[in-house]
């Protein structure tokens, strides 16, 4: 082939490939525009509004300072301390709906606080974001901002296995203190082998691929950044599909969790990643059998699967498990009435396990 038709031949291809995108992107926001006019009745809610009665810093074990927010009365507590933890890539406002609804009735003080390199925590080293590093900064929230009485730890995804990283670390603290534990949307390890609802057949490529993109997000944030910054209507349908199960979820909560990811930095997207790979704490859960235990999934959560719940339920008889049909991952914001429905029930289980043993 000559150079001219080489270069010809090139040129076609090129111009298929920018046609190609150029559909591909008109399609992506002709999708996102039709969501983004539906009715939603979430537009006005005060995401990242609400105040807190009191913040504070606490300086975890290696200088890492996380941020604090309570809720409730500081002394003379008629309830446990309820403490909040977030998941990978969130902030303590994605509790938004738990917080209005405890706040409003105050069965105790509420604790919220941002996992290290999130949102307004400082930042943590590279060697540093893992599960275990987050199960000691918990116990040092523990300790600052509840050294005394009942507690009950609510956790979300990576804040569930947060859990469950204290519990290996201390579990002389679950019974005496914690009283009662909630593990929404979370897994006790082998996150390398979950789909992502991605075809079972691509599951390979995508564990090869994944790692890849990973050192290169630690390496180059900047060209990332980018093109996250570019590629905003796709992050929306991406957030759409794989933190909510239906595809008539409010747009404002899903600019809200695609807005929280985006708040992430990339390089530590990239930093944490491999903890997930490495996680396994399925022995912690013989700790947590000794407190009321809820374990609480969306039937189509595709970041950590039923199946996940419902292995912890099998190891962990005495927990109650409850299964929220057609609910993603981001299940307390997707169906928030019905967690805190749950979240309450379990409260009153724990006041009740508590009198019985006082």
């Amino acid at each position: 082939m000559t150079a001219r038709r080489r270069a010809g031949a090139l040129g076609a291809v090129a111009g298929v490939i920018a046609v190609g995108a150029a559909a591909g992107l008109a399609a992506e926001r002709y999708a996102v525009g039709r969501a983004r006019l539906r009715p939603d009745p979430e537009a006005r809610e005060p995401f990242f509004g609400l105040a807190a009665d009191r913040q504070r810093r606490v300086v975890a074990d290696d200088g890492v300072p996380l941020h604090v927010e309570e809720v409730g009365p500081e002394g003379g507590v008629r309830g446990p301390t309820v403490v909040f933890l977030h998941g990978y890539t969130q902030e303590l406002a994605v509790w938004h709906y738990q917080r209005q609804a405890f706040a409003g009735d105050n069965p105790g003080r509420l604790v919220f606080y941002d996992h290290r390199s999130h949102g307004r925590s400082g930042r943590s080293p590279a060697g540093s974001s893992t599960i275990d590093q987050l199960g000691r900064d918990l116990y040092t929230v523990l300790q600052t901002c509840a050294p005394r009485g009942p507690v009950v730890l609510v956790g979300h995804s990576m804040g569930g296995m947060t859990i469950m990283a204290l519990a290996d670390q201390h579990p002389e603290l679950f019974g005496p203190r914690v009283v009662a534990v909630a593990l929404l949307s979370t897994s006790t390890g082998k996150l390398a082998e979950a789909a992502f609802g991605l075809p079972t057949a691509v599951a390979p490529v995508t564990n090869r691929v994944v790692p890849f993109l990973t050192r290169g997000m630690r390496t180059r944030p900047e060209v990332f950044e980018r093109g996250r910054r570019l590629g905003t209507d796709l992050a929306f349908l991406i957030s759409r599909s794989w933190a909510f199960g239906s595809r008539d979820v409010s747009p404002s909560l899903v600019e809200f969790v695609e807005r929280m990811t985006a708040n992430t930095p990339v390089d530590v997207i990239a930093e944490f990643y491999d903890t997930f790979t490495d996680h396994d704490k399925l022995a912690a859960l013989d700790v947590l059998d000794r407190v009321e235990t809820l374990i609480l999934v969306g039937s189509k959560d595709k970041l950590t699967p039923l199946a996940h719940s419902q292995l912890m339920a099998q190891t962990l008889p005495s927990a109650q498990l409850v299964v929220v049909e057609g609910a993603g991952h981001m299940v307390q914001l997707e169906r928030a009435p019905l967690v805190t429905l749950h979240l309450r029930a379990l409260l009153r289980r724990a006041a009740t396990s508590v009198a019985r043993s006082a």
